[in-house]
């Protein structure tokens, strides 16, 4: 086999764009790619590793022989290594050994660019295409805009492929096989979307995905791209958008990574105040500089371009934020105004979202992000970060803390309830039931709930009912909409054998009839971002626990009434002041028989009474149960 260097996949202006950070498909020219020249089959390689003094390809096809095939050096500037190999096709293995002035311990690299890698614990990364697949979703991603519109019902699914469902024999289910089990479930449970826990390729199977070292592979775990595309494919076909959780925040720290890659940080900062996150013993990127900006940008519009996918969620957002994030005093260095803000980590990110949107206005962008930084979700050029939705964790954390009160002091914490209403529409907000909350012993959701056995149930029903009411799209993991006792493993699979009990599945059909409502009632999503959306019956009855609200579309939509009754204590004929007179139906009740709850329904139609209450000249007097959310619509 013969190394050839006259020829190239960079212009000379793809090297500037590389070189000022502003490079957003750098995978059309650095890892792997198969290629012709002049006749010959083979494939072209390029590298970024300016500080090493050679690079060679060892792979299957040299016998990882280190001397072999030697890239050469495009200039004296970029730090560009590249060469075309005869003979080296679709499926082979291969790494490059970087050599450096002074001893290197982890010369044998995987590739930061390539498609495709062996499966953990192996670690070479594989020759692959993403030309040969055939897409079938044209139908979705014609009008996909309108499902992942601030104005569109979206609640998500989050998923961990390796322990949603098992095979038989115990293995993982590959990314088709999970594709027409999940897609079918999804269509069941009327979710709209589906968030994947990171399937860029990791080493660690107990990280979850969030060590990753293959910002552009999907991991081998579930079987080739392809495969992964087929996965995508066979969603959108079903109506269902898929959202990837994707890691810019940190990356591992294992030999055949990123880290020092060319015999120096590279892709990290050399200063540990910088470069290393204490809290989860990982490399931090150094985003100041430019190379490493086009880097993750590139990974990103990678997703969103060649496998369809309609959203990515930003893990760890306010770790990148703050330099002294996790870290004592100290252990951080100040930007160059004295502040704690990361300048580079900023710039990123807005440049991020502004390249994103600019090329895709019909995909999701979303933050994790836990502090009260500003204007998360506000456009860049108006000074935001350029989100398109950012997780409410505030809400996620008063909530839980909420519901974790016995209804006796619940009085006294009203405030845990009825504060994120005060913030609800400063950003674009999801509300997260996310894996973050049903691990490392903190329960899972139901074991949250305060009460006994059946108290517990009705808790979960009540927390469920109110998330779908409260302004913000939805976000839940899987297994909590079958009220899983058991914290999530990794490990295995869900505890699917719990629906053969009554009040489990009794959950599983709660939460598949509020997403059918939330998807088919405009009130309870066309204005979950924008304030028009919302209006307080009564926030301060306090004493009875009990809070009523109205949510609202357009004129043309009717008004759903939301009365959450969060004491242990039934009440008959509680008034609620309605905007208008008439006869009033409950549509949704969250102690119905149906779901396995108490009872207590108003199977009625409830005609207003011409009497003043909570500053409204009608009302009406309900039958609000225990422990019970009722959502009430006005009969045309």
């Amino acid at each position: 086999m013969s190394v050839f260097y006259d020829v190239s996949r960079f212009s000379e202006y793809d090297v500037y764009l590389f070189r000022e950070g502003k490079h957003t498909k750098l995978y059309n020219h650095f890892g792997a790619h198969l290629m012709h020249r002049e006749g010959n089959h083979g494939t072209y390689f390029a590298l970024w590793a300016p500080n090493a003094e050679a690079v060679s390809v060892r792979g299957d096809f040299n016998n990882y022989d280190p001397n072999s095939h030697h890239l050469k050096k495009r200039d004296d500037d970029s730090g560009i290594w590249e060469g075309f190999i005869e003979g080296v096709e679709a499926g082979i293995t291969y790494k490059y050994h970087i050599y450096t002035k002074e001893h290197n311990p982890n010369p044998l690299k995987a590739d930061p660019f390539a498609f495709y890698a062996e499966k953990a614990p192996a670690s070479a990364s594989k020759i692959w295409s993403l030309n040969f697949y055939k897409w079938r979703d044209k139908s979705w991603m014609h009008s996909r805009k309108k499902h992942n519109s601030h104005h569109a019902p979206i609640s998500v699914y989050e998923v961990h492929l390796g322990s949603w469902k098992k095979a038989e024999d115990g293995s993982f289910l590959t990314y088709t096989q999970a594709a027409h089990k999940l897609s079918k479930y999804l269509l069941e449970m009327q979710f709209t979307h589906v968030e994947l826990l990171p399937i860029t390729e990791y080493p660690f199977e107990g990280s979850w995905g969030y060590q990753v070292n293959g910002y552009f592979a999907p991991t081998a775990r579930y079987g080739n791209p392809d495969e992964l595309m087929e996965f995508v494919d066979i969603m959108h076909q079903a109506g269902i958008g898929v959202i990837l959780d994707w890691v810019p925040s940190h990356f591992v720290m294992d030999g055949h990574g990123l880290m020092n890659f060319d015999g120096t940080c590279l892709y990290e900062h050399k200063d540990p105040r910088k470069g290393y996150h204490p809290q989860w013993g990982s490399a931090i990127f150094n985003y100041d500089k430019d190379e490493v900006r086009s880097f993750l940008i590139s990974s990103a519009m990678f997703w969103l371009e060649k496998y369809h996918i309609d959203g990515i969620r930003v893990d760890a957002v306010s770790s990148m934020l703050y330099l002294d994030y996790a870290r004592e005093e100290g252990d951080w260095i100040p930007n160059e105004f004295g502040g704690n803000e990361n300048l580079g980590a900023i710039k990123f990110l807005k440049d991020l979202n502004s390249f994103v949107y600019g090329a895709f206005d019909d995909i999701m962008m979303f933050a994790e992000e836990s502090t009260a930084y500003p204007m998360v979700s506000a456009p860049v050029d108006l000074g935001g970060l350029g989100f398109g939705f950012k997780w409410n964790m505030g809400w996620m954390h008063d909530t839980l803390k909420y519901m974790k009160n016995d209804p006796v002091v619940r009085k006294h914490h009203h405030h845990e309830l009825t504060f994120s209403f005060v913030y609800m529409y400063n950003e674009n907000y999801i509300l997260p039931l996310s894996h973050d909350e049903v691990v490392h012993m903190k329960g899972s959701l139901i074991n949250k709930m305060a009460g006994d056995y059946n108290q517990k149930f009705a808790n979960l029903r009540a927390l469920y009912a109110f998330m779908t009411a409260h302004p913000g799209k939805k976000l839940l993991f899987m297994g909590c909409e079958i009220a899983q006792f058991s914290e999530w493993n990794y490990k295995q699979s869900l505890d699917w054998n719990v629906l053969e009990y009554p009040n489990h599945k009794g959950v599983q059909n709660l939460v598949k009839e509020l997403n059918r409502l939330y998807k088919e009632e405009p009130s309870l999503y066309k204005f979950d971002t924008d304030s028009h959306g919302f209006e307080w019956i009564d926030e301060r009855d306090y004493k009875s626990n009990v809070i009523s609200f109205i949510r609202k579309g357009d004129k043309k939509d009717e008004p759903i009434i939301v009365v959450c009754n969060f004491s242990d204590c039934l009440r008959e004929n509680y008034p609620i002041g309605v905007p208008k007179r008439g006869v009033y139906t409950e549509i949704f009740n969250s102690q119905s028989k149906e779901f396995e709850g108490w009872g207590a329904t108003n199977t009625k139609p409830l005609k207003t009474e011409a009497k003043e209450q909570h500053g409204r000249t009608n009302r009406l007097l309900i039958t609000l149960p225990a422990l019970g959310v009722v959502f009430f619509k006005k009969n045309r």
